[in-house]
């Protein structure tokens, strides 16, 4: 959808690199256990789209930023993606993974390591839980230490700092509702889960880095508005985009086994509406043999796309981003451009 410049990239690369170093220094002489969970916490952040950086940097631009005049800029673009990799972290651990997209993940590589040694299998598992919990940790206090220490004016300073107070707390509160709505046994309302879907993504990914670069570009308090407007309606529709792939999108696109969501039998919106159909009694039969098998998973798929709910998905897609193209008829015709392309661009991804 978007992506950083290579200058922009190195610009913010550079930034992440002064932390990581800094706590790598911090932690050598505090043992090996320490130097390893700086460099799994490092490991977190490396590659990567840097996709929450990109749009800090491009709302910046869009409302006519002066780089030269705001070198915190590369320090605050860099802070959403530590916070970005924090949550990562523990999500991985909230949902028991231990791989990210093949490779071992913080929790994953202290199993390994703490198995290594001799230590039970349930102590490992222990000991990487420890480990991920730890590393988020580390990784969310740094990303505000960059956006208290970044060389910003000083009445942009709180401004910030409210868009990162709100991205966490909004965003833990959307992952808390996530896993009380896999876990309770009546089905959620189509309402809440369209409220959790919100609440994980939107604030945190599209709100809060859009109106941090709009701040640090002077922009007024009615622009930066909109703009938070737009971003939660972004949001959403990229995270139900983000449920569609999980659901019919190929493992490439999905970067795990396609239907990955009909294997853990996810509760989303799509599932919800496909609840409220007439079809119910035929999709619930063939999701709740989905987990067994791939042959399984297709039935299932066909049986949500007979059903209309995956229709209807696109339908509240479109809708959500034909608002967002209205609203950003308010905004100056950079950010306009912009907000434009990233709908354009969500809308790119349904599988």
């Amino acid at each position: 959808m978007i992506s950083l410049p290579d200058d922009s990239r190195a610009a913010v690369d550079r930034a992440l690199e002064e932390v990581l170093t800094r706590l790598t220094q911090r932690a050598i002489p505090r043992g090996s256990s320490a130097l390893a969970l700086i460099r799994a916490a490092s490991a977190a952040t490396s590659g990567g789209k840097r996709f929450r950086p990109a749009l800090v940097v491009a709302s910046f631009d869009a409302f006519g930023g002066d780089r030269l005049a705001t070198p915190g800029l590369w320090d605050v673009a860099a802070a959403f993606e530590l916070l970005h990799s924090a949550f990562v972290i523990h999500d991985d651990l909230i949902d028991r993974d231990i791989e990210r997209r093949g490779v071992p993940n913080v929790g994953g590589t202290f199993r390994s390591h703490a198995r290594s040694l001799g230590v039970s299998a349930d102590d490992a598992e222990r000991v990487g839980d420890a480990a991920a919990v730890l590393a988020g940790d580390i990784l969310l206090y740094e990303a505000a230490r960059l956006v208290a220490t970044a060389d910003v004016a000083s009445d942009q300073r709180v401004p910030l700092f409210d868009l990162l107070d709100d991205a966490v707390l909004v965003s833990a509160i959307g992952e808390l509702a996530d896993v009380e709505q896999a876990v309770v046994p009546a089905e959620p309302e189509t309402a809440q889960l369209l409220s959790t879907a919100h609440d994980k993504t939107a604030v945190y990914s599209f709100c809060a880095p859009l109106a941090a670069g709009a701040v640090l570009a002077g922009a007024d308090d009615g622009d930066r508005g909109v703009l938070m407007s737009v971003g939660a309606d972004l949001g959403l529709a990229f995270q139900l985009v983000d449920d569609l792939i999980g659901t019919f999108g190929d493992e490439a696109q999905a970067g795990r086994g396609a239907g990955a969501d009909l294997r853990e039998a996810k509760r989303t919106p799509l599932i919800s509406f496909a609840r409220d159909s007439a079809s119910w009694p035929q999709v619930s039969s063939a999701l709740a043999m989905a987990p067994t098998g791939p042959i399984a998973v297709q039935a299932a798929q066909r049986e949500l796309d007979a059903s209309g709910a995956r229709e209807q998905l696109v339908t509240l897609i479109g809708q959500t981003l034909s608002a967002v193209r209205r609203r950003a008829a308010e905004l100056p015709p950079a950010a306009r451009a912009l907000i434009e392309q990233l709908a354009d661009g969500i809308e790119g991804r349904i599988p």
